[in-house]
């Protein structure tokens, strides 16, 4: 008896099939020719976007082998509106125009860079413009750049600290910059080049270093050798 309801089950889903491919037959084949196209463009998009990242980090590897700055700066140009690569392009783009001479119009990126972007990129360009700054800029101003680095737990501190305490350092406040440089020195947080800077710094001042910063040693002027004095003219015969 099993055998029999077996069979009419499947003569019942046969029929059932039958039905349903007859009705929606059509429908499914051409839902599985979309599927098919679907997954082809899905790869000539992958392959096309590869190939173009491709092209992008070859053009960019080679802006950056550009020895001369004002040709590199144009370089970096063309890449900024490029995927992946337009922060990055424009942070090189000012490194360029520094290196140029085009000293505010690199500050000025850096600082558009540092306000558009929140990430590290954006991290980087504000720490540039510091550094570019700390020889002009006081320091309540270099603070007031440098104030979204400064949060405690902040992977940027220490780096901002060190820009402040050189800028202790310029303007003669000679304890304060002797404190800071200290501190970095033996932070554990701080990374190993900058202790090393730092402690070169902390020594530097310790050892006097500081008590002539920016001034000139007087010009030695050393004397004209003595001139001998001409033989007289041998008498005519």
């Amino acid at each position: 008896m099993s055998d029999i309801f077996r069979e009419v089950e499947e003569d019942v889903r046969r029929e059932r099939a039958q039905r349903i491919w007859k009705r929606y037959g059509t429908y499914i084949i051409a839902a599985g020719v979309l599927v098919f196209v679907g997954i082809g463009a899905w790869q000539m998009w992958q392959r096309h976007d590869r190939q173009e990242r491709e092209k992008i980090s070859a053009q960019f590897v080679a802006a950056q082998r550009i020895t001369n700055p004002r040709d590199a700066a144009n370089a970096f140009v063309d890449l900024k509106g490029r995927k992946g690569y337009g922060e990055i392009a424009r942070l090189s783009q000012a490194s360029a125009m520094f290196v140029a001479g085009q000293r505010k119009e690199a500050i000025d990126l850096y600082k558009e860079i540092a306000a558009s972007d929140s990430g590290p990129v954006g991290s980087v360009a504000r720490l540039r413009a510091a550094w570019a700054l700390a020889e002009t800029a006081t320091r309540t101003e270099l603070a007031e750049l440098l104030k979204p680095l400064n949060p405690p737990g902040s992977p940027w501190r220490e780096n901002a600290h060190e820009v402040m305490a050189f800028a202790d350092y310029r303007a003669l406040d000679i304890k304060s910059a002797q404190a800071k440089y200290a501190e970095l020195a033996v932070d554990p947080k701080a990374p190993d080049a900058l202790k090393a800077r730092a402690k070169a710094m902390s020594d530097f001042i310790k050892g006097g270093g500081a008590i002539t910063y920016g001034s000139v040693p007087p010009e030695v002027v050393v004397p004209p050798p003595p001139v001998a004095a001409p033989s007289p003219a041998a008498a005519p015969q």
